[in-house]
């Protein structure tokens, strides 16, 4: 099994997560997504196995969410992806992907489903 955690050790959720991941006998591929963040094309690929729209994964609370008028609903999905990639911190975390599926643990347990 090629499990990979797009991981934030500062995010309870995401330590929370990859903790119920290794309680399974699984030590996933951890990806720093801060620091080695995503281009568009794998936002996309992630939000087709996420199956939810970009909006979803978007982290509304951060500053550049604010600064970036993200709430704006004439923005398209492909202008949501690329302020993703150009600022990874408005990506939901964690993110646990296994194959063609991922799922966010939020909560953790959600994760669970595509082990």
């Amino acid at each position: 099994m090629d499990i990979t955690i797009f991981h934030n050790p500062r995010c309870s959720k995401s330590r929370q997560t990859l903790q119920l991941l290794q309680e399974q006998g699984i030590e996933p591929t951890i990806r720093l997504y801060l620091e080695d963040s995503p281009k568009a094309k794998e936002i996309k690929e992630l939000l087709a196995k996420l199956d939810i729209s970009p909006r979803e994964l978007l982290r509304k609370g951060e500053e550049a969410y604010k600064e970036n008028k993200l709430s704006n609903k004439e923005l398209s999905d492909a202008e949501l992806i690329k302020a993703m990639a150009e600022f990874p911190k408005l990506i939901e975390r964690p993110i646990v992907i296994n194959g063609d599926r991922a799922k966010l643990g939020r909560p953790p347990e959600q994760v669970l489903e595509i082990l």
